[in-house]
């Protein structure tokens, strides 16, 4: 068949670019019944250069709420039961200087606090489990070359090699990474800072390794040698590793002594992939007109410590696409898609903040010439720097307040008191609050209350499916589409109006 009659003249929305952040709102419009197109230049998914290995234990949820957490856990090399350390050592052969336990919330398993544990799992698995739940709404081989905006909707123009085409899209959501043709369309710029420091990322295999190693499981491994300070974790179970050696220019890399410098010792290596790096704190200065938006790398960049990374562009995602899909299904005013920027950039600025801080403290800071001397110099010293450690990297490692505690408090389409994700609570073994939540809005508490039947009525008078979770004796709250509060407490007149920007008075 031509590549080219597979291209849809028109769609409700097109997404430029199919990374992880692209694909999850594509995801989360089909949770809706909306169709998408993404236009992805990339045939296929390359392991090569696995950048983010961390999905937080909020994405998890979201992944859950799609129906595809289990197939990426079941999928993870490392399964979330295999670690959840970070050990700081000499060297990856060498001495262990102490140790931070649960990581990234990966020990939330069965926690009241979250339906999901954080999981550890290379980029480009996420991105594949993705593909599959997207299907035939992934363009792949297509770039977005350019677009044109008007009262009605967006004409997009792409490409593919010499072939050329037009899509008309009422909306345009640009995923399109930090190279954003949706963001100059818009006339948005970065706005922020990069660091000074050079990083270089290696992909290597090096067999024996892991059984010559006396640390035993753990998703990070930093190692504090001011002659090759970084850090290591393991992609597999077999013998694929990734490395960060810090402070490293690409013009002065030899990647298998760097590897061998971080190992401690003259390890049998293979090179697969390398990756040079600075790390960079930028934020678009708007994140949309009236009908192109931008989410995850093309509205923000943050450095990689804490492993919030693609995860804020998955709140972006969820964050847009439910109310997108509102528009759409004629829920709600297009006015509402005025509080996703107003949402989401504070998220994306605390974010790119609590990264920064996070590594202003780095290997080569924590390291001490006397950890590399003989026993008794390594053991005078080693106090000292496992304080260090624990009172500099504890935020990077342990951050649910991020993770889990963002607010939408003060949206305009938020009420008074709420905002807050949903506090979560398993109701029965295996089963989420959560997972009784509709893929609209859903009404959680006890539905003898007065105000229940207000909320019903006021549902059905605007048509916004609403899913009913009856908790007897508990208070009424109202819950948007991603899992937020919407409204608890006090007279429910109007909440779902408010929820879904429609001003008084609006049918």
């Amino acid at each position: 068949m031509d590549l080219v009659r597979q291209v849809p003249d028109s769609v409700p929305v097109l997404i430029a670019g199919g990374g992880p952040v692209g694909l999850a709102t594509a995801v989360e419009l089909a949770h809706h019944g909306v169709r998408c197109l993404v236009v992805e230049p990339r045939e296929t998914v390359s392991w090569l250069r696995p950048r983010a290995k961390t999905t937080s234990a909020r994405s998890m949820e979201l992944l859950r709420r799609w129906g595809l957490a289990e197939t990426l856990r079941s999928r993870a090399p490392l399964a979330v039961s295999w670690s959840d350390e970070a050990v700081f050592t000499t060297g990856l052969l060498g001495r262990e200087i102490t140790r931070i336990g649960g990581c990234f919330g990966l020990d939330l398993v069965g926690s009241d606090l979250a339906a999901e544990p954080g999981q550890q799992v290379p980029q480009p698995l996420v991105e594949e489990v993705l593909r599959e739940a997207v299907g035939d709404a992934l363009l792949t081989g297509w770039q977005v070359a350019g677009l044109q905006e008007d009262a009605d909707g967006v004409t997009v123009r792409i490409t593919s090699g010499d072939q050329e085409r037009e899509v008309r899209a009422r909306y345009v959501v640009g995923c399109d990474g930090p190279r954003s043709v949706t963001r100059a369309a818009i006339g948005s710029r970065y706005e922020g800072r990069q660091d000074a420091r050079p990083n270089f990322n290696i992909v290597f295999r090096a067999p024996g390794l892991a059984e010559r190693m006396r640390h035993g499981p753990a998703v990070h491994y930093w190692v504090l040698n001011p002659a090759q300070p970084g850090m290591l974790g393991r992609l597999d179970l077999k013998d694929t590793w990734w490395c960060i050696a810090q402070g490293v220019r690409a013009e002065d890399a030899d990647p298998v002594q760097l590897v061998r410098n971080l190992a401690g010792d003259d390890i049998e290596v293979e090179i697969l992939a390398t990756d040079p790096w600075t790390a960079r704190m930028l934020l678009a200065d708007r994140y949309a007109s009236d009908r192109v938006f931008l989410a995850g790398d093309a509205a923000h960049q943050n450095p990689p410590y804490g492993g919030h990374g693609f995860n804020t562009g998955i709140g972006d995602a969820v964050n847009i696409g439910w109310k997108l899909a509102a528009v759409l299904l004629g829920w709600a005013p297009p006015g509402l898609l005025a509080t996703y920027e107003s949402e989401r950039r504070p998220i994306a600025a605390d974010t790119i903040e609590a990264a920064a801080r996070n590594m202003a403290t780095l290997a080569p800071e924590l390291a001490d010439p006397a950890l590399m001397g003989d026993d008794a110099e390594f053991e005078k010293v080693r106090p000292a720097v496992a304080e260090a450690v624990l009172r500099t990297k504890d935020s990077e490692f342990h951050s649910l307040d991020l993770v889990l505690g963002y607010t939408y408090a003060g949206s305009a389409i938020v009420s008074s008191g709420a905002g807050e994700r949903l506090p979560h609570r398993w109701l029965a073994p295996g089963e989420s609050l959560y997972d009784r939540l509709g893929p609209a809005f859903s009404l959680v508490g006890d539905q003898r209350s007065p105000g229940a039947a207000v909320l019903v009525a006021e549902a059905e008078e605007l048509g916004v499916p609403l899913q009913i979770v009856d908790l007897p004796g508990e208070p009424l709250t109202l819950v948007r589409p991603d899992q937020h509060v919407a409204w608890r407490g006090g007279d429910p007149s109007g909440a779902l109006r408010t929820a879904l920007g429609r001003r008084p008075g609006d049918r």
